[in-house]
């Protein structure tokens, strides 16, 4: 699946716990691609609507989002609306994509819902993220379906792994029913402590477990980037000198090269067949 950009990438940005920095990853990633020139889209698929927030959308001022995005048949054109950063646009959420995981159980083509409405699309982004739930459920399967990638923040403490042999097995299936060139685009470890030896002891383990799929960049342990949010700003606005920031900077030239290894190796293939979920 491909967006008329012939070079746009779409990347979800998965993990099933919560609190590890995927919303915190996902604003600050897109904001630092944004700020290189890149146009980037923000698709808030998360009912807690954080990422909007983190944007500088207020929920009063939120109008048609991902909901009707999935729902309505709305184009991203109608839904994306425009943030403080030049080149950033984000499809907001609401209160009423909390009741799309039951909605979509009854609904027509309810695993595509988010592909074919990003297939809709008429603009050119070179970057598209989808800041998932925190969960695996349809609208997360929904976003694993419309995606090229996935990104798996994770933060180093004692249970980062467990947990993720659901989180991969689901990966595997959606690649064997519905979307066979997904791919683990990497995994980022959030919320790093260098003072902690129990971080570099899970590092370590991770790098083991995913080898070079871990970032060379880790995101540290920011009081920065926790109080942007309560701004309404990305950590790259509001500090732009503080470690989390210069940290999503790195992040972002470790994903745009990653990015660029990809199209430069890519060879046109055959559509998957599309399949429904028994």
């Amino acid at each position: 699946m491909t967006l008329p950009h012939p070079n746009c990438r779409i990347i979800a940005v998965v993990n099933q716990k919560g609190g590890v920095g995927k919303t915190t990853t996902t604003v600050n990633l897109a904001t630092a691609m944004a700020a290189v020139g890149k146009r980037v889209l923000v698709v808030d698929a998360d009912p807690q609507g954080n990422a909007s927030t983190g944007l500088g959308i207020e929920r009063a001022a939120r109008g048609a989002g991902c909901y009707e995005l999935m729902f309505d048949g709305l184009s991203v054109e109608d839904v994306a609306v425009p943030t403080i950063i030049p080149n950033l646009y984000v499809i907001t959420s609401s209160a009423d994509l909390a009741g799309a995981e039951i909605q979509l159980v009854t609904t027509e083509r309810r695993e595509y819902r988010m592909k074919d409405a990003l297939d809709r699309s008429t603009k050119d982004y070179d970057v598209v993220f989808i800041d998932c739930p925190p969960s695996l459920n349809l609208i997360t399967l929904n976003a694993l379906i419309a995606s090229h990638a996935i990104m798996i923040p994770l933060q180093p403490e004692f249970y980062a792994l467990e947990g993720m042999t659901s989180l991969l097995q689901t990966v595997e299936a959606v690649r064997a029913r519905f979307n066979p060139s997904l791919d683990i685009q990497g995994v980022v470890l959030t919320m790093y402590d260098r003072r902690n030896s129990l971080s570099d002891a899970v590092a370590r383990d991770v790098r083991a477990y995913f080898g070079d799929k871990v970032y060379e960049t880790v995101i540290p342990r920011n009081v920065r980037v926790s109080e942007a949010p309560s701004y309404g700003k990305p950590v790259l606005l509001y500090d732009l000198k503080c470690t989390g920031s210069r940290a999503y900077m790195q992040l972002a030239s470790e994903v745009l090269k990653r990015e660029f290894a990809v199209l430069a190796g890519e060879e046109d293939e055959a559509p998957p067949q599309e399949q429904e979920v028994v």
